[in-house]
């Protein structure tokens, strides 16, 4: 019964879009109108700008640790085995993520969970937390591909729980922060299902990778008819033509310079 209990509490915490409300609070537009479409930080950064792209970097972050807390809380409660308390916190790290990327109250179109999913791993394990924290915005300092460093901590993920076995949540309570061999097991699905949903959602960053025409990192927040060209499931970053050929379609409304034939023979 808590398994489902504490993955519908998870999800509908995540399904909070954070991003949506705080673009039309701040900004008048959904966010996944602009930009890359995606309900996300990044694209917060892009569309409308670095307080509103920080803000809702946070809730995200809080969104992951608050759903994580409260299966915590629940098994505790509940006086749960070891093993038990660490499959509550698993399924409410995965559903959180999941409610992000698929949210019932904003037309089950989220973001891409990374943010979330950092939040997730920082109160389950905050060394692997920080671990897959640090790597990835290595790898965005060095590549300025924000989904590149995004991909490659979730692709981490389950190697460092697979050889970590301290400072975890769930091991604090019976273990003093270990975890004991039956339940690395789970961790481990955790780690691998939790690593495949988030390059799930970076499907279209991976093509675009692939092709060479994925945006890079930028603090800037780009034009507006940037924003709205840009298109994350098929194009790259790079900017519209519409002003250009609305220029050149103007070129022909400039009134024809007629000579009177009656002037030119009195002259």
């Amino acid at each position: 019964m808590w398994y489902v209990v504490i993955s519908i509490i998870a999800y509908l915490i995540g399904s909070i879009s954070s991003s949506v409300i705080i673009s039309k609070k701040m900004a008048g537009f959904d966010v996944r109108e602009k930009g890359s479409h995606n309900a996300g930080s990044t694209n917060m950064l892009r569309t409308v700008g670095k307080k509103a792209a920080l803000i809702t970097l946070i809730c995200d972050i809080l969104k992951g640790v608050v759903a994580v807390l409260i299966a915590f809380a629940i098994g505790t409660i509940a006086n749960a085995p070891s093993h038990i308390l660490s499959i509550y916190c698993e399924l409410a790290g995965f559903f959180v993520v999941l409610g992000h990327t698929f949210p019932i109250f904003f037309g089950f179109k989220g973001g891409k969970g990374v943010a979330t999913s950092l939040g997730v791993l920082l109160i389950l394990n905050w060394q692997v937390g920080l671990i897959c924290l640090v790597f990835a915005l290595a790898v965005m300092a060095i590549s300025r591909y924000v989904s590149l460093g995004s991909i490659s901590a979730a692709v981490l993920f389950p190697v460092l729980v697979a050889f970590i076995e301290t400072n975890y949540l769930t091991g604090f309570k019976y273990f003093g922060g270990y975890i004991k061999g039956s339940d690395r097991i789970s961790w481990i699905v955790f780690g691998i299902a939790l690593a495949l949903l988030v390059i799930f959602n970076h499907r279209s960053n991976i093509v675009r990778l692939r092709e060479g025409k994925e945006n890079k990192l930028s603090f800037k927040k780009k034009p507006e008819a940037e924003q709205n060209g840009y298109n994350d499931e098929a194009g790259s970053g790079s900017s519209t033509t519409t002003v250009e050929e609305d220029n050149l379609e103007n070129v022909g409304d400039v009134p024809e310079i007629k000579v009177d034939k009656k002037d030119k023979n009195d002259k």
